[in-house]
């Protein structure tokens, strides 16, 4: 019955040109890897300057690979070409995959996922970029779960050679070969996850960073003390608390409220101080404060 109802869909098309819903941190490296990598992209935002903010990003990124001799000048000028921006989703009429990279908010995601399907062929899959939100969940709010599937790649995109790929309960299996080349051709190394609450990555990483902050919270260690002991004491490359605020502290609080809510287990508790830097606005990074307070020459800790 499996097999007959495979073939009521048309064969899965030769990925070509690859949509990306989101210019931000995560959608910009993806756009970056997929034309390096020889595909066309359509790279989508609601907002032009974060388009433009893109493209110079991505602009950053291809000329630190030339200087490096990664990548020769011609073929990063091709790859630059062949990345677009739009402000509509009827760009992505010709993309045989689009990815979904917003942000970690799963009614966001549902209604980023209305336009594509009403914008892409029948036969384009979809992916999710989601490091935590249930495959089938968000397959199901769309016309086509067995073409959808999760393609979790880590920050920074370019760098980290990581891709998770989640199976929702119908995706097919020629679904997941067909990204699992995708993934080959970007040069990433793939390892298949179930669909849990955080995949395999973030299932460990962010407990590990919601009791740093626990730590912090009780006054074991202050934020410069405990990245300290992590970095020499378990070799870590980046302490937990300036990895909270390289991930985004918003996006670490929602994927800990979805072990939390999706494993119905305490251990999974988001720390009340994390909530506390999330309400003030002070996210990471990408606000300038967070743990750290980012707006000098040198990183300082807040607490």
């Amino acid at each position: 019955m499996i097999a007959a109802a495979e073939h009521e869909h048309p064969p899965i098309p030769e990925i070509k040109c690859i949509g990306v819903v989101g210019a931000g941190q995560m959608g910009a490296g993806i756009a970056q890897v997929a034309a390096q990598s020889g595909f066309d992209v359509q790279m989508l935002d609601v907002n032009q300057e974060r388009l433009d903010a893109a493209l110079a990003h991505i602009k950053r990124g291809f000329s630190r690979l030339v200087q490096r001799d990664a990548l020769s000048e011609a073929d990063a000028a091709h790859a630059l070409e062949r990345i677009q921006t739009g402000l509509d989703y009827a760009i992505f009429h010709d993309c045989e995959l689009v990815v979904e990279a917003a942000s970690e908010n799963e009614q966001l995601k549902r209604k980023i996922f209305e336009s594509v399907v009403a914008a892409v062929k029948p036969d384009a899959l979809i992916a999710t970029n989601t490091s935590s939100i249930s495959v089938t969940r968000l397959a199901a709010a769309t016309d086509r779960p067995e073409r959808f599937i999760g393609m979790h790649f880590m920050n920074p995109v370019p760098r980290m050679q990581l891709i998770e790929i989640i199976r929702g309960i119908a995706t097919q299996e020629d679904t997941y070969q067909a990204i699992k080349q995708v993934a080959e051709k970007m040069g990433k190394v793939s390892v298949t996850a179930e669909d849990f609450p955080a995949f395999i990555v973030n299932r460990i990483l962010l407990p590990m960073v919601n009791e740093a902050v626990y730590t912090l919270l009780e006054g074991v260690g202050n934020v410069e003390s405990i990245d300290t002991a992590m970095k020499l004491g378990a070799n870590h490359p980046m302490g937990p608390l300036e990895l909270a605020d390289f991930i985004g502290l918003d996006t670490c609080l929602a994927i800990m409220q979805v072990l939390y809510e999706g494993l119905n287990d305490s251990k999974y508790r988001p720390c009340p101080l994390l909530a506390k830097y999330v309400e003030a606005g002070w996210l990471g990074r990408k606000t300038k404060r967070g743990f750290y307070d980012y707006r000098g020459e040198v990183p300082v800790p807040t607490r």
